[in-house]
């Protein structure tokens, strides 16, 4: 028997004590992707509108071990501290997001470009033969179905984000942005953001180039 096209048998949920409070943890196989995801739920869920969400990609050297090459960890550590002052919401971590959707290795392939040749972000994907964003935010719209959730104000600075999710059913109310001081590491990256995905950092200024059609970050 299938719930909102998770199966039963594939998720599993039990409190976890973290130092910002508890949170109900829901982990979850996808079976369109085949991943391990993870939900984590403060407060009740079901039948609720406009729930505080954030759909965080995998992201190990930022989210594990503070890289300043990214604002990952930093927007990780944003969105569980907004959740818990709304008194409620999800962050939903999907796992084989890394590097939009590459990978571990390119992705570390790709800092080498970076570092070495000037490349941005998207260059240094793309001339290894890589799309610019692989991400399927599907699985993050089948455990917030399962949640019960209504609808979402979604915490991200990507516009584009919103339309992957409301394409896989999910109900958008508003974007909530998430913005993180730039550093001197990352503000290429960020740049290369806004100006070549649209990502919208008015911290940074105006964007300087046209955009590209893509979703994510």
């Amino acid at each position: 028997m299938r719930d909102h096209g998770i199966a039963r048998e594939d998720i599993a949920e039990a409190d976890l004590v973290t130092r910002r409070g508890t949170f109900r943890t829901v982990a979850f196989r996808d079976p369109v992707d085949g991943h391990e995801h993870l939900a984590l739920v403060l407060g009740e869920t079901r039948g609720r509108e406009g729930v505080l969400v954030r759909v965080h990609s995998e992201c190990v050297t930022g989210d594990i071990f503070a890289a300043m090459r990214c604002e990952c960890g930093e927007q990780l550590e944003a969105a569980l501290d907004a959740i818990v002052a709304e008194g409620g919401g999800v962050l939903v971590y999907l796992r084989g997001h890394e590097g939009r959707g590459i990978g571990l290795v390119a992705k570390v392939r790709t800092h080498v470009l970076q570092d070495e040749q000037g490349l941005d972000t998207v260059d240094s994907a793309t001339v290894m033969g890589f799309p610019v964003d692989s991400r399927d935010f599907g699985p993050a719209a089948r455990v917030l179905t399962y949640l019960g959730i209504r609808s979402v104000r979604l915490m991200s600075n990507n516009a584009d984000k919103v339309r992957g999710l409301e394409d896989n059913g999910v109900v958008v109310e508003s974007r909530v942005p998430l913005l993180v001081p730039a550093n001197d590491h990352n503000i290429r990256y960020l740049t290369a953001k806004r100006d070549r995905l649209g990502h919208e950092l008015p911290h940074l200024g105006t964007p300087a180039t046209g955009r590209l059609d893509s979703v994510g970050g």
